[in-house]
């Protein structure tokens, strides 16, 4: 059966997968603007895409996917624009039952900051990761309100409330919203930076950078960054 199009890639095509991917979901509003379209289209655009790749995550059997999704500095964008995210994550949530059941046996979870959130939102939250608990598939992480500093400050806050008195790599390690290394990073809009995104986890990351613009990235965007990921040699400081 095709996918997007074209033959799809069977899983047995790579030599090896990376266990937890990050994509940060980067170039909606340019997208947007050079149809002269509304950011919110932009956004939306991306969504579809975000549907398609985490299904393909688990088609392939990627263990973990981190979707960054809305950062804390996102806030700083304007009110119509964070009011168009926020929808975009209602309507995602009311369709996940269907989505998810779609997609396998994928388990989703959310990280970030719950501050901020509205309480209808955050409802429709816990229920998407109450509904899909038990499912063992791929884990597709959605980073809602998250910042990387954020994720560190609050695993120390945790261990120090704990009665922790020293504090070594492995409790924070153990204590940050995503708890396996992130292996692989993926950012597509022609950017080449972290933007506060998994920066404990992406110690030893390799980075995949690419100029297509996120609602236009495709599966064979991805597996281009998995072959990629194959030639790559990991010595992890050795």
């Amino acid at each position: 059966m095709a996918l997007f199009g074209k033959k799809e890639v069977e899983q047995n095509e790579f030599s090896v997968l990376p266990n937890h991917i990050g994509i940060i979901m980067d170039g909606n509003g340019r997208w947007a603007k050079k149809r002269g379209l509304p950011r919110s289209a932009g956004h939306k655009a991306g969504a579809n895409v975000f549907r398609k790749i985490s299904k393909e995550c688990e088609r392939l059997g990627i263990k973990y996917v981190t979707f960054y999704a809305f950062s804390t500095e996102n806030w700083k964008r304007s009110k119509e624009e964070v009011d168009a995210l926020m929808n975009l994550f209602m309507e995602y949530l009311l369709e996940a039952k269907s989505d998810v059941t779609q997609a396998g046996n994928s388990r989703i979870k959310f990280i970030g900051e719950r501050e901020g959130l509205s309480q209808e939102l955050l409802n429709l939250m816990d229920e998407a990761e109450e509904e899909t608990g038990s499912h063992t598939g791929t884990t597709v992480y959605l980073a809602v309100n998250y910042g990387g500093r954020q994720e560190i400050v609050s695993a120390v806050n945790k261990l120090l409330k704990d009665g922790k008195t020293e504090i070594t790599e492995k409790d924070i390690s153990e204590n940050i919203y995503t708890t396996p290394e992130c292996d692989l990073i993926i950012r597509p809009s022609g950017e080449q930076r972290l933007s506060n995104f998994l920066l404990w986890q992406a110690a030893y990351s390799e980075f995949w950078y690419s100029d297509v613009l996120w609602p236009d990235f495709k599966a064979e965007n991805l597996h281009s960054a998995l072959r990629e990921f194959e030639k790559r040699n990991r010595r992890f400081g050795g």
